[in-house]
């Protein structure tokens, strides 16, 4: 007997808002709204929007893209104090960070499919897994994000 077929899903391409500056306003802030901070070219916010794609919560989950060459004084200060880093989330009044915390609590907290296992020694692999990945992004991420001159710090090597 022949699978059915499963039926098409239709998606809509998401209009991404301009990331925020220095010079921006905020969001209204803490006002019941869901909100992802991220940054569109960090891979550890990344993680957090993928899931959130994922689970299909682009409508409950609102983004909030921030310039980290340029980062609101706001963010830091009112949001996510003291790391001001992304991702973060605003959820029920608090935030969260820290991108494999974000995408558990996501997985966890919200409609839409389950992301991670639910067999604990899937889970467990599964984890585990996750674990290699953000030690391999990190390794590879970290020379791109390094405020050391590269050439300075070869020459003193010397």
């Amino acid at each position: 007997m022949a699978a059915a077929a499963a039926p098409a899903r239709s998606f809509t391409k998401e209009v991404l808002p301009p990331a925020l500056g220095a010079i921006s306003e905020p969001p209204p802030l803490f006002d019941g709204t869901t909100r992802l901070y991220i940054c569109y070219l960090c891979p550890f916010a990344q993680r957090a929007w993928v899931t959130r794609n994922c689970k299909g919560l682009q409508d409950e989950i609102k983004l909030v893209a921030i310039n980290l060459e340029d980062k609101p004084a706001w963010y830091k200060d009112k949001v996510y104090h003291p790391q001001g880093t992304v991702p973060s989330l605003e959820h029920n009044g608090k935030v969260t960070g820290e991108s494999l915390d974000l995408i558990k609590y996501i997985d966890s907290n919200f409609q839409g499919p389950t992301l991670l296992p639910q067999d604990p020694a899937k889970r467990k692999f599964s984890d585990e897994l996750i674990a290699y990945a953000d030690a391999f992004t990190k390794a590879l991420y970290a020379p791109l994000i390094s405020r050391v001159d590269m050439s300075d710090e070869a020459g003193k090597n010397r």
